[in-house]
């Protein structure tokens, strides 16, 4: 958030979706009530280091560490808020004094904090937990607002695949080695994070649909949702049909899987350095794509999800169901959960990031990968376009381009050191290749091979220990190899 943003929340005052508390020293239990009541109702924005008429207190800075430390250990624990929600806090510094904002979204769960149940309205944060016609009024309304919530009472636990829940608890546990699932039995598991639940309409209990999707067996989720498939399509020479194709009907684990291999098999990863490491940008982008693609699907849509690679663009589309219209700025993005519980197992197993900054950085690397922004489109069907010519007329701002276009050079550059250093001793296409890290052999033949020989700075070589004279190995200059 920005300075200018705070500002405008504070001058819009307390209300349904914001609300301010001082904490100058310490966090009071009044917080955790406001963030129980923001999960179970709309969702909403606290800033602590403001008092309820609106003025900038701050928070003291000795105790800001301290304050942060607190909030992440009593929101991560089941103990206090149930089921336990993953929120972060970001520092603003307003007139000198240093303030936290905390941006809460809408949940699908029910959430109690010490084993109450708060709900929102203008007036504040209210206990409605001896409320029966309140509690089962909540209940109802998350569980028609998501339709992940839909409850499957004679599903049982033979119907889930039980390799791929194990899956999950390694993949949770390589996130953060004390992970609370590895201590956990496959039902607990599932329970913990709301995947198995009482249906308060009926009053059976049952595994939900996002469960069945996360970890059903195929011919589950066939009976669940026959309608279920992403269709994965390579168009650039056969335009008219496809080139490649993986025809998707499976959890979404292995699906998230399989969607990555596609993406890898048929795009380039060009070299790229951050903070003097050198990161994937075609990983970093088919991670958020393809995340996006499966999280925030509306699964009751009979419409196919589809990824598509063609020659002057990716693509996917999904069936939604829209809250606002029209393309996405992430710069006045406003979150909003799709499926709740989806995103909370894909984010303990490090496949997602918190609700919106998955969106900036898709941005960040579209831009450092081709130069070009985005377009995610908010309709009934959500569509991701991303240009990967000139000639595909992206929708590029002034600011992206500036971002954009130094990053060229350096990274040349720096590309050019790392084969030069590599190939004082001879090496051959393939292995200079497989440095880089470029899977399409014509692209780095043409754009990476050919310049430096026509520039003089390789040479092709057959170094004396060669069996096959045939092979062609590439070399710096002998004088060159001794610097």
């Amino acid at each position: 958030m920005r300075e200018s943003e705070i500002k405008t929340l504070i001058s819009q005052g307390e209300g349904l979706r914001i609300e301010f508390k001082q904490c100058k020293t310490a966090l009071s239990k009044e917080v955790y009530e406001t963030v129980c009541a923001f999960l179970n109702r709309l969702g909403g924005e606290l800033l602590l280091g403001i008092s309820d008429d609106g003025e900038v207190v701050g928070i003291d800075p000795e105790y800001i560490d301290q304050v942060k430390k607190d909030f992440t250990a009593s929101i991560n624990n089941p103990q206090k808020i149930s089921p336990a929600f993953y929120l972060t806090m970001d520092e603003i510094v307003i007139n000198g004094k240093a303030i936290l904002y905390i941006y809460v979204p809408e949940s699908s769960q029910v959430h109690r904090y010490n084993g109450k149940i708060f709900d929102r309205n203008e007036d504040g944060d209210f206990n409605i937990t001896e409320n029966n016609n309140l509690v089962s009024a909540l209940f109802l309304r998350k569980q028609a607002t998501y339709s992940e919530n839909t409850i499957y009472p004679y599903a049982e636990l033979t119907d889930l695949r039980a390799d791929i829940i194990a899956r999950v608890r390694k993949q949770a546990a390589l996130q953060r080695e004390d992970h609370p699932w590895g201590a956990m039995s496959d039902f607990d598991l599932l329970k913990s994070v709301q995947l198995y639940k009482k249906d308060f309409q009926t009053g059976k209990d049952g595994y939900t649909l996002a469960g069945i999707l996360l970890f059903g067996k195929d011919e589950t989720i066939l009976s669940v949702a026959p309608h279920f498939r992403i269709d994965a399509i390579l168009r650039r020479e056969n335009v008219d049909r496809y080139d490649d194709r993986d025809d998707i009907r499976t959890n979404l684990i292995e699906s998230y899987d399989r969607l990555l291999s596609f993406g890898e098999k048929h795009l380039n990863d060009p070299f790229y350095l951050e903070n003097d490491q050198r990161i994937s940008l075609r990983g970093k982008i088919l991670r958020e794509v393809i995340s996006n693609l499966l999280i925030h699907r509306e699964y009751t849509n009979a419409f196919p999800a589809k990824f598509i690679i063609e020659k002057e663009k990716i693509q996917t589309e999904n069936g939604n169901k829209p809250h606002g219209f029209g393309l996405i700025n992430p710069e006045h993005l406003t979150p909003f959960p799709k499926n709740p519980s989806i995103a909370r197992v894909f984010k303990e197993i490090g496949k997602a990031d918190e609700l919106g900054s998955g969106t900036r950085n898709l941005f960040k690397y579209c831009r450092a990968y081709c130069g070009n922004d985005p377009q995610l489109l908010e309709e009934d069907i959500f569509r991701f376009v991303l240009p990967l010519t000139p000639q595909a007329t992206p929708q590029v701002t002034p600011q992206a381009t500036q971002q954009a276009t130094p990053q060229a050079t350096p990274q040349a550059e720096e590309q050019t050191k790392i084969i030069l250093e590599f190939c004082k001793t001879p090496k051959d296409r393939g292995e200079i290749q497989k440095l880089l890290g470029l899977t399409d052999r014509e692209y780095f033949r043409s754009e990476v091979l050919k310049p430096l020989l026509e520039q003089g700075l390789l040479y092709p070589t057959v170094p004396d220990k060669l069996t096959s004279p045939k092979q062609r190995y590439y070399s710096v200059k002998p004088e060159d190899a001794k610097k």
